[in-house]
């Protein structure tokens, strides 16, 4: 009897000590930012855990070869509102979290929390595009009440 108890013990203390890891895991950022480009994939992916996976191309200058900025987002809000913006140039404000366990949390270790379209496209400095005729205009900003 003493022997079941201490392995229910043990069981118990590293479920604990799990579950902590992982609180501490997706409560801790190890960078955040914003970066601007056009999203050129964004679905909901997984056996299990769903989520949704995108795919932003980040140009730095004219001519030069994109950067590809692979993330996750995990509010559906913030997927609705990046699903209206594909196909224009947007600026993704995201996290970066390390240390989660599996890939049910996401594919990727960029988590997106917010989504804005821009309206000018900055060429060099002091030398600034609009976006092209009929885009349609940007809604007004979220803010959380």
């Amino acid at each position: 009897m003493k022997r079941a108890a201490k392995v229910a013990t043990t069981v118990l203390v590293v479920l604990l000590l799990f579950a902590g890891y992982l609180w501490a895991a997706l409560s801790w950022n190890y960078s955040t930012g914003e970066r601007a480009g056009w999203v050129q994939k964004f679905s909901k992916k997984g056996w299990l855990c769903k989520t949704w996976e995108g795919e932003m191309a980040m140009v730095a200058m004219p001519g030069s070869t994109p950067e590809k900025f692979y993330f996750t987002v995990r509010e559906d809000a913030v997927a609705h509102r990046i699903n209206d913006v594909v196909g224009r140039r947007v600026a993704l404000a995201y996290e970066e979290k390390v240390g989660l366990p599996t890939s049910c949390f996401g594919d990727t270790r960029h988590f997106v929390t917010g989504v804005r379209a821009v309206e000018e496209i900055p060429i060099v400095p002091g030398v600034v595009m609009p976006n092209p005729p009929g885009t349609p205009p940007d809604p007004p900003p979220e803010h959380p009440q």
